[in-house]
């Protein structure tokens, strides 16, 4: 019988001991695929999301047809998009990463149309929003993926055609408004009709040449595709040592096992419970 129960207790050591040995195993593997979140930093922020009134870019989209150029270049005049491209990056030599980035701009011809320099040195940071030729924006793109180490990137293309049209149906209906307003000047009156009518006329021409800056933004001189570039200053990153990983990796299996096993005492406790008082209760039945 001693051997029995030593066999017994031998066994349930060796399955306890191998449940703490998986648990520690997948805690020390955890920790190799899941990046550290203070060693990467977060770079989910959009700085620009919070900044009003940033000049919008819209470019034409491009239809080739054979055998009908006009066609084709009739079409491409109304078809409208807005491309974006968000770059967020790391650098360790920001002062010559931020040279590079100037001097890139300027060889593809693009336009810094925003700039936001923040922090102190150690801890910089450069905003650009910078406009770019339809043609080279892909080159461009790629070209300042490779400055620094890369964090965040994501591209969106949204069509803008129905928008322009609406614009620009607005700006006619609003043209015949006021010509029909200009058309009544010449006619005879009373002065307070008259200088209702200025203020009038005045009003419209207001939101005429609102409507116009608004569709300025699509004329084919301010065509450019869009990119907004943020480069963050910081040190090198270095890997958690093998020390360090293992003694996380210890505390945590002794932290969770210890509650496991406690779990399971404490479940066997009640089931053993329930299980005697069924049985008391069983025997007080008549």
């Amino acid at each position: 019988m001693t051997t029995t129960f030593k066999s017994r207790f031998r066994k349930l050591a060796i399955r306890f001991a191998a449940l703490f040995v998986i648990m520690f195993l997948l805690r020390l593997l955890y920790g190799y695929l899941m990046p550290h979140s203070d060693q990467n930093g977060d770079y989910s922020y959009d700085f620009f999301s919070r900044i009003e009134k940033l000049k919008k870019n819209y470019a034409s989209e491009q239809i080739l047809r054979e055998n009908n150029v006009l066609q084709a270049a009739n079409i491409a005049s109304n078809q409208k998009f807005e491309k974006t491209a968000s770059i967020k990056t790391k650098t360790t030599e920001f002062q010559k990463d931020e040279k590079l980035v100037k001097d890139k701009t300027k060889s593809f011809n693009a336009v810094i149309q925003y700039e936001q320099n923040l922090g102190q040195k150690g801890d910089r940071q450069l905003h650009l929003l910078i406009g770019v030729n339809p043609v080279l924006f892909d080159s461009f793109y790629f070209q300042m993926q490779k400055i620094g180490t890369l964090k965040g990137l994501e591209i969106t293309k949204v069509d803008k055609t129905n928008e322009y049209r609406q614009l620009n149906a607005k700006k006619a209906s609003i043209e015949k408004t006021l010509q029909s307003l200009n058309e009544l000047k010449s006619k005879s009156g009373q002065i307070s009709d008259f200088i209702s009518l200025n203020d009038k006329i005045l009003e419209v021409e207001e939101k005429l040449q609102e409507l116009g800056i608004e569709l300025g933004n699509f004329d084919s001189e301010n065509e450019f595709c869009t990119v907004k570039l943020s480069l963050y200053e910081g040190a090198t990153e270095k890997g958690i040592p093998f020390i360090q990983r293992l003694k996380v990796a210890i505390e945590w299996t002794i932290k969770y096992y210890t509650f496991l096993i406690l779990s399971i005492l404490a479940v066997t406790v009640v089931i053993f419970l329930a299980l005697l008082i069924a049985d008391k209760l069983k025997k007080l039945m008549p």
